[in-house]
Formats: structure tokens, sequence, C-alpha cells
């Protein structure tokens, strides 16, 4: 099969569209047949190995996982031994590392039925960014109907998701994105825009129930200006790429977890796993209307480099799809 593969960190230019072995389902797994893949922050921090604090967990001289790649749209192929919610012929959706193939062996706890009525690629952009914002909203924050909530990022990947998402839940939402984003965010449903190169949300005077930072470029004093007394702020930096660093991110939250102890605020880390139970959330939201994935533009498999290089260093609206 053919696969977008990555032996050692760098640019996009490392990234090689290769023949590779098709994978095997373990007895947990399903063989999918993807026919869409989306790209994420996540491709990234992956495809540079940054934060370089990341490598821990990535590698620490090579990538672990070569083929890039971890949002999937596509049907089942086959499914191992224990799988036995899904079948053959399945159309189906999910997370698993290596999604920039023709097939990918997904675990069962992470893929679950498409969303009736969205195409592969409206659904292959759902699975990270939209669980992100999901778990972001509704575990970490405990959004309520009638809060205030500010995305920050809100054009972004997963910020388009939780401007709907927020919505969906009865808040009233306030996006802050670049000017040329500003009618994409409002189709979204966000009740006041702000456009960050004519405004500081920071320091506008007016404080929401939940600050959701999904960019990591404003200090904690900033984001904490933001939220009412005893609000809450949730911190989830993506961003592009700026040349390398050793914490990126990770810096902000740590600062945060630090000071959380010592003031009303409540200041948290937003980490979301893949899991069957918020995908089936997540399409009983799009079935009923309540969230629609916002895509700029699509590649297909043997470009999947320069869809990387766009999302990383072009400030891309909304998702980046890969056709396979």
């Amino acid at each position: 099969m053919k696969a977008v593969v990555q032996d050692r960190y760098g640019s996009a230019d490392t990234l090689e569209l290769r023949e590779v072995e098709q994978p095997v389902p373990a007895a947990d797994e399903v063989l999918v047949r993807v026919h869409a893949a989306s790209v994420n922050a996540y491709d990234w921090h992956y495809l540079r190995g940054d934060p370089k604090i990341a490598r821990l967990s990535f590698g620490l001289r090579a990538p672990k996982v070569r083929i890039r790649g971890r949002d999937f749209a596509g049907r089942v192929e086959a499914v191992g031994a224990g799988v036995t919610g899904l079948r053959p012929g399945d159309e189906v959706y999910g997370e698993a590392d290596g999604t920039f193939a023709e097939f990918v062996c997904a675990k069962d706890s992470r893929t679950d039925l498409k969303p009736a009525g969205l195409s592969f690629e409206q659904a292959a952009a759902m699975p990270l960014a939209a669980n992100t914002a999901l778990v972001g909203l509704r575990d970490v924050a405990r959004v309520r109907a009638g809060q205030s909530v500010l995305v920050n990022g809100a054009s972004g990947g997963v910020g388009t998701f939780a401007v709907q998402i927020a919505k969906a839940y009865g808040a009233e939402v306030t996006g802050v994105c670049g000017a040329r984003n500003v009618e994409l965010v409002g189709s979204l449903g966000a009740d006041q825009i702000v456009d960050y190169t004519r405004e500081d949300f920071t320091r506008a005077g007016r404080r929401h129930d939940v600050v959701l930072d999904l960019v990591g470029n404003r200090s904690l004093r900033d984001l904490r200006r933001a939220a009412t007394p005893d609000g809450t702020v949730v911190l989830s930096g993506g961003g592009v790429y700026e040349g390398g660093s050793v914490l990126g991110p990770v810096r902000l939250t740590l600062r945060g977890t630090l000071l959380s102890p010592f003031v009303r605020q409540r200041l948290l880390q937003l980490m979301a796993k893949a899991r069957k139970e918020n995908l089936a959330a997540l399409r009983e939201l799009a079935e009923a209307g309540r969230i629609a994935p916002a895509v700029e533009r699509t590649y297909p498999l043997s470009e999947a480099a320069e869809a990387i290089r766009h999302l990383e260093v072009e400030h891309a609206r909304a998702k980046i799809v890969v056709t396979v």
C-alpha cells in the first residue's frame, strides 16, 4: 500500500510517499481502507519533534511512528477477533497513528460509525479536533447554559468545533480570530467576534466564565484578565511552527498548574484522549445539525507534505483534509 513515511525529524521535505506493507489488525483493531484523513497541529509537532521535550514520547532520535496522520474516515475491510460492534463494509471515522496511507489499523475503542450525511472528507476533519473541543468544554471547563465562553483561536481546527459545541451547550460565545476569518467564525454561530489585529481581547474590559486558549500566544496573566474572578481558563496551545522550542506550549500549562492552588480561578490543562463514546457523542451532534466541519481545502495523498506545510506556517483556516 502507499503511505506517507518519515524517517527523521525535520520539515515537510522529509516526508516521502512510499510502498509499505499493509497492516494486519490485532484482536482489538479494525482494518480500515482510508478515504480521507485530516491534518492537525499534532502532525507538525510530530514531524518536527517539537517541542523537544515531546521527543521523550515521540522518539528521541527519530519518530517511533513513521507514517504521519492521526484522523481518518473510511470503510472497514476486516475486524479483529475481539471486535463485536463493527463489521466489514461499515463506514467509520476515528483516530489512529499512520492515517496518511491507503489502509490503517485502528483500535475499536477509538473508532465509531461515521456521522450519517457527512462525506468522508467532512468526517475525517472531526475526530481529533472535535474531540479536543468536546473534552475541553464538556469535561474540563464543564460549560453550562447561560455562561460566557471565549475561544482564542476560533478559526482553527479545534476552534471551529469549540464555537459550535459551546453554542450547542447554550453558552454565549466570543470568538477571537484574524480579520480574514471574521465571516467564518460568525457563520459558526459566535455571538461576538474579536479581530485580534484591531482589538486586544485581554484588555477589552469584558470578562468571561470560560476562556478556552487554543493558541498559546498570550501570557497566563493576560488570559486570567479575560476571565471572571472565579472563572475557568483552559490551556491547550497549538499554534504554528516558529523555529523550534524546548517546552513550547508546555511552559504555559506548567505555569498554570503551579499557580492554580493559589488563585480563585480554575487554571486547567486540556488533554483529550480518543474514545468511542466521544466519537458517538460527536456523531449525534453532527447528525442533529448542531456541529458541521469547516474544511478550508483538500490535498491528494501525494501532496500530504504540502498539506502539513500549509498548516504549520500559514495559519490555516478551519481544517485541511487529505484524500486517499
